[in-house]
């Protein structure tokens, strides 16, 4: 079992920065792939960002490349997700998950799911 609790979501200004944790506690591994997701009212769930725990490769949507930076801290067990640049499209429920097996970038290769964390970005 893992519990993943997310946190640092708020409302914020387009242009504005958020920065989003993950705790991850429980069975983890040191290879396991945490992805963070997004779902906005009335939208499918997306892929946002993933970072692999051991080596640090990191996966991002094109929507994000290059405004998004995934980290991690593995003394906390933490994954962080910096937001910058951030436009209204951005906002969302955000979620982070921890990867079983498949695509990296699909929502059904995730098996444990944090509780989510509001980002807002007004215009």
């Amino acid at each position: 079992q893992v519990q993943l609790v997310e946190s640092g979501g708020g409302l914020v200004q387009a242009g504005g920065s958020l920065r989003l944790s993950c705790a991850a506690s429980g069975r983890t591994s040191s290879n396991y792939i945490m992805g963070w997701f997004r779902q906005a009212p009335g939208k499918e769930r997306e892929f946002v960002s993933a970072i692999r725990w051991s080596t640090g490769s990191t996966w991002y949507a094109d929507s994000v490349k290059g405004r998004f930076t995934i980290s991690r801290d593995n003394a906390k067990n933490t994954v962080y997700l910096q937001m910058n640049s951030l436009k209204p499209e951005d906002t969302a429920v955000y979620y982070c998950a921890t990867h079983r097996t498949g695509a990296v970038e699909a929502g059904r290769s995730y098996d444990y799911w944090g509780q989510g964390t509001q980002v807002t970005v007004s215009s």
